[in-house]
Order: structure tokens, then C-alpha cells, then sequence
């Protein structure tokens, strides 16, 4: 396989990620269930695929062994992405994150992209900037898109929120190879396209912590998208609301809307020229 072919590659899988309309992404992560526990019941999890499959949703997060239980014809409306590191809530060191899975495995399942948490200011940071890079140079030689999720966490990190210190996370995810980056929402669409501004590829935000006002939580994805950023990444507030179908589909509404008006975009960018961060 030469490099053009890698590329031709990434490029069609990409555009199984993104919205054929907005070109915006509204991803599920559920791979929780590695590190903290069943996500649902066996039959339980099928239906919540399904669900993710006929509300919109883009694609799915899933780790390599997670694949033989989902239904065939959910994967056919689903961009599917395996996630090939993690560690369990038991750990000495839960920050520490270990390869689990490789890209050769992700491409046999038939996946459209392959995963990767990265911890930064951890313990263990040094190993898996390893992984990231190593993982990346595979992406690159099988085509496979390669969306790197690094968070700042350890003894040093005061503030995960620091929009320096996300914009650092997305440069460290961009300069190893990786083709999207997942970051915690700064708090403010301002900001925000800060860290989108100084990130050389595209930003997906996490869902962030469990929202049970459902006004409050879509008000969240409002302000997120608001900041330019290509979609986002909402796990646990989806899977463990009442209604994960329903819920799905009100956040793909607001995801698939598409860009801001130019007007709201100068607006949004006065504003950010008038701040002071």
C-alpha cells in the first residue's frame, strides 16, 4: 500500500464520519464499559446501538471485541470506530492508559476509524505520546482515520478546562499524526474558538459531565457548537438518559444544523476580539 492510497483511503472513511449535509460529526462513545462497568445489559446494548443507528446519530465508539455483539444493520447507518487503548476504574493509576488493540484488527473488523486516549500531564504521559505516535504511523499506512482524544489529567493539571492547555492537547494530537482531536469544552463558545483557532485539525468536544436537566445539557451543545468546533462526542448523558433515542436525536438536530450564520459568525468574533483571557 503506498502513502496516495493511505490518503484516498482516509479521505473515504472520513466522509462516513461526517454528516453528508453539515459535514459535522455527532459521535457515541460507548466504551465505558472497559473502564467503569456495564453500560447496559447484553440485549440492552444491542437496542442502544439501534437507537444511535435510527436518531441521527454519525457514529459509534466501541472497543475491537464489542464488535461481534452489534447488530449488522445498525453498522450499515453508523460509522463505526474502535478505540484501541484504555485501563479500568480499579487501576493503581487510572490516568495510565495501555494499547488494548491495533489498527491491523480495526481495518479486519471493518471499522472507519480507529481511537486513542491520551492523558496529558499524566504519570505515564511519555508512553503514551509512544502509542499515539506509533498508532498514527499504522493509520496512515492502512488509510484509516485516526481520532486522538487527549485530555490534560494528572498531579500537575490544576484546570482541564485551561484553554491553553487544550490548545497545546490539540497541537500535541495534530504534530503526532492524528486527523481529529477530542478536547473538554472550555465553558464558553469564546473560548473555545480559541482552542479551535490554534488546533491545525478539526475539534470534537466531550459531552462532559452527567447533565439531568435536559434544557441545561442541550443548552451545552448549543454553546459548544457555537465555537466552530466539527461536532462533538457525548457518551454518558446519552446512554444513561431515559430516553437515549430521543435524546440522540435532539443533540443531532443541533450538531446537523450546519455552519452559523456569517452574520452570528462577526458577532462572535468581536466579541472574541473585545475579550480578555
Amino acid at each position: 500500500m503506498t502513502d496516495s492510497y493511505g490518503w484516498a483511503g482516509k479521505d473515504r472513511r472520513v466522509q462516513r464520519i461526517l454528516h453528508s449535509a453539515s459535514g459535522t460529526t455527532f459521535l457515541v462513545p460507548l466504551d465505558h464499559s472497559l473502564a467503569d462497568g456495564p453500560v447496559a445489559s447484553a440485549a440492552g446494548f444491542a437496542g442502544l446501538v439501534e437507537a444511535m443507528a435510527t436518531n441521527e446519530v454519525d457514529g459509534i465508539i466501541v472497543h475491537k471485541g464489542r464488535v461481534r455483539f452489534l447488530p449488522t444493520e445498525a453498522l450499515g447507518e453508523l460509522a463505526l470506530i474502535v478505540h484501541l487503548n484504555g485501563s479500568t476504574q480499579h487501576a493503581p493509576d487510572v490516568d495510565a492508559k495501555i494499547l488494548v488493540g491495533a489498527v491491523e484488527e480495526a481495518v479486519a473488523l471493518g471499522a472507519d476509524g480507529v481511537s486513542v486516549h491520551i492523558n496529558l500531564g499524566s504519570t505515564t504521559e511519555a508512553a503514551q505520546l509512544t502509542d499515539l505516535g506509533n498508532i498514527a504511523g499504522s493509520c496512515a499506512r492502512w488509510g484509516l482515520p485516526l481520532l486522538a482524544m487527549v485530555y490534560p489529567r494528572g498531579p500537575r493539571i490544576t484546570d482541564p478546562a485551561d484553554p491553553v492547555l487544550l490548545a497545546h492537547a490539540a497541537n500535541v494530537a495534530a504534530d503526532l499524526g492524528a486527523d481529529i482531536v477530542k478536547l473538554p469544552y472550555t465553558g464558553s463558545p469564546l473560548t473555545m474558538r480559541e482552542v479551535v483557532a490554534a488546533s491545525p485539525i478539526p475539534v470534537v468536544t466531550a459531552g462532559g459531565g452527567v447533565l439531568e436537566d435536559t434544557g441545561e445539557f442541550l443548552g451545552r451543545i448549543d454553546s459548544t457548537m457555537e465555537s466552530g468546533v466539527l461536532g462533538v462526542a457525548v457518551g454518558r448523558n446519552i446512554f444513561q438518559a431515559q430516553d437515549p433515542g430521543g435524546l440522540a436525536r435532539a443533540v443531532a438536530h443541533r450538531v446537523h444544523a450546519g455552519p452559523r450564520s456569517l452574520e452570528a459568525l462577526a458577532a462572535l468574533r468581536q466579541e472574541l476580539s473585545e475579550a480578555t483571557f
